[in-house]
């Protein structure tokens, strides 16, 4: 069976982090969804939802 074509409804973007330890890199990244969010521009995700690395 073939697999249905994904079409792409809304922008995509991915965002990376790099930093030492306990810079706040999560901490940043929870800030950014939150502030996307209130714009409802991206569903929010709580501070252990993101660092799942």
């Amino acid at each position: 069976m073939a697999k249905q074509k994904f079409e792409r409804t809304k922008p995509h973007v991915n965002v990376g982090t790099i930093g030492h330890v306990d810079h706040g890199k999560t901490t940043t990244t929870a800030a950014i969804t939150m502030y996307l969010a209130s714009q409802n521009k991206a569903e929010a995700r709580k501070f252990d939802e993101i660092d799942n690395a």
